[in-house]
């Protein structure tokens, strides 16, 4: 699908993120530098919208701008190894698999801190003790 040249505004739209990341991204590094109207507008075409969706992609698979800064590398380079590609996403699945299993955890120590007060009139809380140590 081609788009052709767009504005800031329509390029956001197109791969769905706001202008503001786009600028972002822009001053990132993320995307190179795009061609400019006379008046000084920014110009997106069709590699750069196709880029912000890659961005974006990868932002909602919960990546660091580092590592998209590496992805986006190897997206574009063609002789890349899919090792190096493989190498970043086991990386982060660990990282979202240690989160997960510590968001677990803190979801059953609070599940039962919650079971355990009576939730009453009464002062005592042992969700209270247990914060206070």
């Amino acid at each position: 699908m081609s788009f052709g040249t767009v504005a800031i505004g329509e390029a956001a739209r197109l791969s769905g993120v706001s202008a503001r990341m786009v600028r972002h991204y822009e001053g990132l590094g993320l995307l190179p530098a795009v061609a400019r109207t006379e008046s000084g507008y920014r110009q997106y075409g069709d590699a750069d919208i196709h880029t912000l969706r890659f961005i974006k992609r990868s932002r909602d698979l919960g990546f660091s701008m580092e590592e998209i800064a590496e992805l986006v590398g190897l997206w574009h380079n063609r002789r890349r190894a899919s090792a190096s590609v493989k190498r970043i996403a086991q990386k982060h699945l660990g990282e979202l698999e240690q989160r997960i299993a510590d968001m677990q955890s803190m979801r059953s120590t609070l599940a039962h801190l919650v079971h355990c007060c009576h939730g009453d009139a009464r002062p005592d809380c042992p969700i209270l003790d247990d914060l206070a140590g």
